[in-house]
């Protein structure tokens, strides 16, 4: 990874996030929330160790752990998060401000502010180290999408604290996990540009082909199929609009042949002429 100036800020902002997230909202409401802040709110009851301090031994030991298991290519991009973040955690932790709020509204603001945190130090290519871990390690193995990986991760840390808090603590600790994911779809897929991949069968390929290029102004790519059922050779045209243009390609598309076969599919990551760069975990 190439640790540019962009890059270390955006590590440094997100770190700090997440430290204003755990050291605010999450820990002083003993909220179980996923990451390594859910896992050290769940083990201070069995353990009398401060939850910052658990939080940063969890921090460290994982990266250990990452850099097994990763490689060295892992320890180069997250060593700064795993070593930047307990020191964020200390100082506000040292230097707290006492917030008075409810639990529902800690849980929510401080799976927002974290999942904005983590999305920005994803952005860079690195981890924030913790319990992202461990979803990393399991998508070298299956291929599962991280972000989906994280999600079941936490949700798995919020159930541990039934073994030693209430079912109610665990229900507002889920809200924190689902926010904290929302966050970090949002900061990855932001600047990005949402659009469809269409797959189009139909005899008419050949004029729908024209004049997508001639109306919509975008490329198109045929290719040849067979019918699984019929065994008749067939043509697919696969096209990729914005998402306002989807409308208009459907309308052309009926004009020409109003039986045409359609397969559409919701994507954010399009590399090319006409589209912006996004980015998907």
């Amino acid at each position: 990874m190439k640790l540019n100036a962009r890059n270390l800020v955006l590590i440094l902002l997100g770190n700090f996030l997440l430290a204003v997230a755990v050291g605010y909202f999450i820990l002083p409401n003993n909220i179980l929330s996923g990451g390594v802040a859910g896992i050290a709110v769940a083990l201070h009851s069995f353990v009398q160790i401060p939850t910052d301090w658990i939080v940063n031994g969890l921090v460290i030991g994982l990266f250990f752990v990452g850099w097994i298991f990763l490689g060295k290519d892992f320890a180069i991009k997250t060593v700064l998060s795993s070593f930047v973040y307990p020191i964020f955690l200390t100082l506000i932790s040292q230097f707290n401000i006492p917030l008075t709020i409810d639990p529902l509204l800690a849980s929510f603001y401080g799976g927002i502010i974290g999942g904005v945190g983590i999305g920005l130090v994803i952005r860079t290519g690195a981890s924030t180290g913790g319990m992202d871990v461990p979803p990393l390690i399991a998508h070298k193995y299956t291929n599962i999408s991280i972000a989906k990986l994280i999600l079941i991760t936490d949700f798995f840390t919020v159930l541990l604290g039934l073994l030693a808090y209430d079912l109610e603590a665990v229900l507002i600790g889920i809200i924190s996990v689902f926010t904290t994911s929302f966050a970090i779809d949002k900061v990855l897929l932001m600047g990005g540009q949402e659009s469809k991949s269409v797959q189009i069968i139909s005899e008419q390929y050949s004029i729908i082909s024209a004049r997508i290029h001639e109306k919509l102004e975008r490329g198109t790519t045929i290719t040849d199929a067979v019918g699984g059922y019929t065994n008749n050779a067939k043509k697919i045209i696969l096209v990729v609009v914005s998402q306002n243009q989807y409308p208009q390609l459907i309308d052309l598309i009926n004009e020409i042949d109003s039986k045409a076969f359609i397969i559409t599919t919701d994507t954010t990551d399009v590399h090319g002429e006409g589209f912006s760069y996004g980015y998907r975990v």
